[in-house]
C-alpha cells in the first residue's frame, strides 16, 4: 500500500523540544546521564508535556483555531505494504498524537503509478491547510517510479524532511535560515549541542554520503565551523580518519563497521545506523545494532548514542519541529480569507486607444497562476489555452462549508439600442474593489453569444480599461458551449424523427426489442425508461403484457406540435444557467417537453430516453470559465441565456462558486440582462428563487444620453430632468425587492458636470442609497472607486430581500415575461414612464425543464426594423500592428 500522513499541531499545545532546546531529550532534562565517563542519550520525543511559551504567539492568536499540518507520504503515499515503512509511520503518528499533533494518514495501492503519486503530491502542495509533506522512502510500487522526481515534487516550503534539491542546495550554500534541514542531521546536531561540546574548530568525520544523512550532515558541521572529512565504505584509511575525529557521525548502513578501538578518546559518537544481525538468544533470531561496535566504543567515547533509542526518536522530534516552523513561516504571510494575488494597474493613455489596442497592450498572467492566486487547486482547473480555464465542480464541493461573500447585482435603466454599459460598470466595480481596495472580488458575466461578436453594442464583456482580456479570445474563440448545446438539440430532434419513423415501420414487439434490447438474457432497461414505466403506472420492467408494451413504445407524437431546434437550444441554455450540480442538470433535462402526442399529452426527453445522453454531452458545458480583467481581477464567464424569453444572467454555478471563493469579506459582482423592470425582476424571481442566493446590493447603471432620450426632444437640461422620471421608476422597481439601490452614472466625455450632478441628485431624491459618477471606461478601477465605497457601505445594511410573488399554477413555476427591453411597456417607441397601457399575452410556453412559464407578448419592434451595421471594420488576421 502507498500511504500519506498529515499531522497538525493544535493551538496552544506546543511541545518544547520541537520549538526550542529539548525539555526531555535526556533522562534528566537539561543534562546528560553519565555512566562512568560515558553519556548515553535516551530521547523521549513522545512527551505530551509542555504548553505554549508564556504569552503565546501573536501569529497564532490572530488565526482562529490555528493548526499546523504535516503530510507524511510513505512509499510515495506509502506505495506497497513494507513492514519497515509501516513501523516508521506508526512512530511518527504516535509521537504526533502524544504531543498534541493530530494525523491524517492516506494510503494508495502498490499499483499506483508515478503520475498518480505526483498528482497527489501537487494536491497537498496546494492545500493551504497542510504545512508539511514528507515522502517515506523507498518507493515500493509494481510500476516504475522515479524517486528523485517524486521527492522534488514536494513544494520546498513544505519539504519538512529537507530532501528536495532546492533545500539541499540552500543547505550546501550555507543558507541555513532559509531552508529546511533534513531531520536526522538536524537531530544529530541537537544531540551534539546537548553535550556542551563546541563544534567550532573541531575535527569532524562523517561516514556515509547519502542525501538523507551523510551529505547534509557534512554541510551542517561545515557551516557550524567544524573541519569536516567525509568518508565511506571505500575509504582506504578509514580507521586512521576515525581516530582523528573529535566528532564522529556514522550513517553507512553497515553493521558495526566502525570498531571501538578506532574511536578517539573522549570523542562524541553519533550512530545513525539501523542494522539486523543474527542472534539466537532473541525470539526473532536477530537483534538491532548500529554502524558502530557499541560495546567496545562505549569504553573510549565521551558521548555515544545507543541503537535503538538514540538518533531515531530525535529524528522524529526534528520532524515535528520543522512542521511547526513551516506553519509559523506560513502564518507570517498568511491572512485568513485573503488571496495572495498581484494586480496590474494600467495607466490610461490619451487619446484613449480602441478596446482591441488596450487588450493587446495588456499582458495577461497565465491562467494557472491566476487560479493559484484565488486558491484553486490544479486538479480543479482545466486550462483552455494560456488565458482561459474551465473550473471543475469539485471546487464547489470542496468549499461548500465556507461562508459566502457579499452579492452585488448590476442592472440598468431602459436603454437605447447601444446599451448603458452594465458590463463595463460591473467589471470596473470589480476592479475597484479588488485591485484598488484589495478586497477579494469576482465578477460573473455571461459568455458572449455568437450573434454578439460584431454587434454595435460590443460583445458584452466590458470595454475600455474595464474589459476582459484577451479580447480576441473572449470574443472570437468560444469554448464550445454553444456547439455542445446545438449538438444536444440535434440529438433530440433526430430521436424524435427516428422514433416516429420506426413506430410506423416496426411492430410493437420489434420496437420494444429495439428500445429495450436483450443482453445475456436480461432486458437492459435504462433509468429513464424505468421512470417512463412508472409514469405509465407500470411497476415492472420485464415481462410486460402486450398492452403495457404498446403504452411504452407508442409515443404517437403529433408532428405539427413538436418543438423547433431554436426553442430547444434556448431551454437547454437556461437549464445550464439555473442548475447547481450535474444531478440537477440531468433532472431538468429529463423534464424538457419536446412534443405532445395526438391526445395532447406532453412528451419529454425522458420519454425519448435521451435525457441521460444529453447530460453526458453537456457535462463539460456546466463548468464556469475563468478569465481576467485588464487589472488582473478574476472573472467567471458562463452561459448566455436570452434575456427576453429566459432569465438572461450568468449561471448559478458561477455565482455560487465565486461567492465561496471570495470568502465572507469578499464581493461577487454579477450582471442581470436588460433593465431593472424585466431583467432584474427575472434575476430575482427566477434565478434567486432556484439558487437560494440573496443579493446584498443592487447597482443601476444610467447614462445622461439615455435619460435625455426618455425626456424627449430637444435634448437639453430640462428634458434631462424630465427623463429622470424613468430613473425614479427603475429605482422603485429595484427597491420593491427590499434591497439598497445605488445608481452608477456612466460618464461620457460629452456629459457636463451640471448634467451629471442633476442625475445624481434626482437618483437620491428617488430613494437611492447613493448615486455616483463612474469613469471606469477611461480610468479602469480607479474610475469606479466611489461606486465601490458606496457598495461597501450599502452591503453592511441588514438584508430585507423578498420575492414579489409566490409561485402558483402549473407546477408552481415562476413567470418569465417576454417583452421588449426598449420600453417599460410592450411598445419600444414609448419612452419615459408610459401609463395606461395593456400588456397583451399572446401565448404561454411551459419551459418545464428550465423551470419557468414564458409569457409571450405582442411587443412591436419598429425601432429594430432597420438592421444595425456590424462592427467588423479594421479586423484582420495579419496587420502591421498587433
Amino acid at each position: 500500500m502507498m500511504e500519506w500522513t498529515y499531522f497538525w499541531r493544535l493551538a496552544g499545545d506546543v511541545c518544547r523540544h520541537c520549538l526550542c532546546a529539548p525539555a526531555r531529550s535526556f533522562e534528566i532534562p537539561g543534562q546528560p546521564v553519565h555512566h562512568g565517563n560515558h553519556c548515553i542519550w535516551k530521547q523521549d520525543c513522545t512527551t505530551g508535556e509542555g504548553a505554549a511559551e508564556e504569552g503565546g504567539s501573536s501569529d497564532e492568536e490572530s488565526v482562529p483555531r490555528f493548526q499546523a499540518w504535516l503530510g507524511c507520504a510513505a512509499d510515495g503515499h506509502l506505495v506497497g505494504d513494507r513492514d519497515d515503512s509501516n513501523l516508521y509511520i506508526s512512530m511518527k503518528l504516535k509521537a504526533a498524537a502524544e504531543i498534541g499533533i493530530n494525523a491524517n494518514h492516506i494510503r494508495l495501492p502498490e499499483t499506483a503509478t508515478e503520475d498518480e503519486v505526483l498528482r497527489r503530491i501537487v494536491a497537498v502542495n496546494e492545500n493551504p491547510a497542510v504545512h508539511g509533506l514528507i515522502v517515506q522512502l523507498p518507493l515500493d510500487s509494481i510500476n516504475p517510479i522515479n524517486t528523485e522526481k517524486v521527492t522534488n515534487a514536494v513544494a520546498p516550503e513544505k519539504d519538512v524532511d529537507g530532501l528536495t534539491s532546492i533545500n539541499a542546495g540552500k543547505l550546501s550554500r550555507g543558507d541555513l535560515g532559509d531552508c529546511f534541514i533534513p531531520c536526522t542531521p538536524n537531530g544529530c546536531m541537537e544531540l551534539i549541542s546537548q553535550t556542551g561540546v563546541s563544534v567550532m574548530g573541531k575535527n569532524a568525520v562523517v561516514i556515509g554520503r547519502s542525501k538523507i544523512v551523510g551529505a547534509p550532515m557534512h554541510d551542517l558541521l561545515l557551516w557550524n565551523h567544524a573541519t569536516v572529512t567525509t568518508c565511506h565504505s571505500k575509504t582506504l584509511d578509514l580507521a586512521e580518519q576515525v581516530g582523528r575525529a573529535d566528532i564522529l557521525v556514522v550513517g553507512a548502513g553497515r553493521a558495526e563497521m566502525v570498531k571501538g578501538e578506532w574511536v578517539k578518546e573522549g570523542a562524541v559518537v553519533i550512530d545513525c545506523g539501523i542494522n539486523h544481525i543474527p542472534d539466537s538468544s532473541k525470539a526473532s533470531g536477530k537483534r538491532v545494532v548500529g554502524d558502530v561496535q557499541y560495546p567496545s566504543a562505549i569504553e573510549r567515547a565521551g558521548y555515544i548514542t545507543p541503537v535503538p533509542g538514540g538518533v531515531g526518536p530525535m529524528t522524529v522530534a526534528m520532524l515535528m519541529k520543522n512542521t511547526v516552523e513551516s506553519a509559523k513561516r506560513f502564518l507570517q504571510t498568511y491572512t485568513p480569507g485573503k488571496w495572495s494575488i498581484e494586480y496590474t494597474k494600467k495607466k490610461p493613455q490619451e487619446p484613449q486607444p480602441s478596446d482591441a489596442e488596450i487588450s493587446c497592450s495588456c499582458q495577461s498572467k497565465p491562467i494557472g497562476e491566476l487560479a493559484r492566486e484565488v486558491d484553486l487547486f490544479s486538479e480543479e482547473v482545466e486550462p483552455y489555452g494560456r488565458s482561459r480555464a474551465k473550473i471543475r465542480l469539485d471546487a464547489l464541493k470542496r468549499m461548500e462549508k465556507q461562508p459566502d461573500g457579499k452579492y452585488v447585482v448590476v442592472t440598468g435603466i431602459t436603454s437605447t439600442p447601444l446599451g448603458e454599459g452594465k458590463h463595463t460598470t460591473a467589471l470596473g466595480l470589480a476592479q475597484a474593489l479588488g485591485a484598488h481596495l484589495n478586497i477579494n472580488t469576482f465578477a460573473c458575466v455571461q459568455e458572449p453569444s455568437p450573434g454578439s461578436f460584431f454587434g454595435a453594442r460590443g460583445i458584452a464583456v466590458g470595454g475600455g480599461y474595464s474589459q476582459i482580456i484577451p479580447l480576441e479570445e473572449v470574443s472570437l474563440q468560444p469554448l464550445g458551449q454553444h456547439e455542445l448545446i446545438s449538438a444536444a438539440s440535434r440529438v433530440v430532434m433526430d430521436t424524435i424523427k427516428a422514433h416516429a419513423h420506426y413506430e410506423s415501420k416496426l411492430s410493437e414487439k420489434a420496437l420494444f426489442d429495439l428500445l429495450v434490447p436483450l443482453r445475456k438474457g436480461q432486458r437492459s432497461v435504462s433509468p429513464a425508461q424505468l421512470n417512463r414505466l412508472k409514469k405509465l403506472g407500470i411497476e415492472k420492467s420485464d415481462p410486460l403484457t402486450g398492452t403495457e408494451i404498446r403504452c411504452f413504445v407508442q409515443l404517437d407524437i403529433d408532428p405539427d406540435i413538436a418543438t423547433d431546434s431554436g426553442s430547444l437550444e434556448n431551454e437547454i441554455m437556461a437549464i445550464l444557467s439555473l442548475s447547481s450540480s450535474e444531478e440537477e442538470m440531468q433532472q431538468r433535462l429529463a423534464k424538457i417537453v419536446v412534443a405532445t402526442n395526438k391526445s395532447g399529452d406532453p412528451v419529454t426527453t425522458e420519454d425519448l430516453n435521451v435525457s441521460g445522453p444529453l447530460a453526458m454531452l453537456l457535462k463539460d458545458a456546466l463548468k464556469p470559465v475563468l478569465m481576467q480583467t485588464v487589472e488582473g481581477t478574476p472573472v467567471f464567464l458562463h452561459t448566455s441565456p436570452l434575456a427576453d424569453i429566459a432569465q438572461g444572467s450568468p449561471s448559478v454555478l458561477a455565482d455560487k462558486l465565486a461567492l465561496k471563493m471570495v470568502g465572507s469579506k469578499g464581493f461577487v459582482v454579477t450582471v442581470s440582462g436588460h433593465g431593472a423592470d424585466i431583467g432584474l425582476e427575472k434575476f430575482f424571481n427566477i434565478k434567486c428563487r432556484y439558487s437560494g442566493l440573496r443579493p446584498d446590493v443592487v447597482v443601476i447603471v444610467a447614462t445622461v444620453r439615455t435619460l435625455k432620450m426618455h425626456g424627449g426632444a430637444p435634448p437639453n437640461l430640462k428634458q434631462l430632468e424630465r427623463g429622470c422620471c424613468h430613473l425614479k421608476r427603475q429605482v422603485e422597481n429595484a427597491q420593491a425587492f427590499g434591497l439598497p439601490v445605488i445608481v452608477a452614472v456612466n460618464k461620457f466625455s460629452c456629459d457636463t458636470d451640471t448634467e451629471l450632478e442633476l442625475v445624481c441628485g434626482q437618483a437620491r431624491q428617488a430613494g437611492a442609497f447613493d448615486a455616483v459618477q463612474c469613469t471606469n471606461w477611461s480610468e479602469g478601477g480607479a474610475g469606479a472607486l466611489a461606486l465601490a465605497e458606496a457598495v461597501q457601505r450599502a452591503a453592511k445594511l441588514p438584508g430585507q430581500f423578498r420575492f414579489l410573488y409566490d409561485t402558483q399554477g402549473f407546477e408552481n413555476l415562476p413567470v418569465c415575461i417576454a417583452k421588449t427591453h426598449l420600453s417599460l411597456s410592450n411598445d419600444p417607441m414609448l419612452k419615459g414612464v408610459p401609463t395606461n397601457f395593456m400588456l397583451p399575452i399572446t401565448d404561454i410556453k411551459a419551459n418545464v425543464g428550465a423551470g419557468f412559464l414564458c409569457c409571450l407578448t405582442e411587443s412591436t419592434n419598429t425601432e429594430m426594423d432597420d438592421p444595425m451595421w456590424p462592427c467588423f471594420h479594421g479586423n484582420n488576421l495579419h496587420s502591421d500592428s498587433k
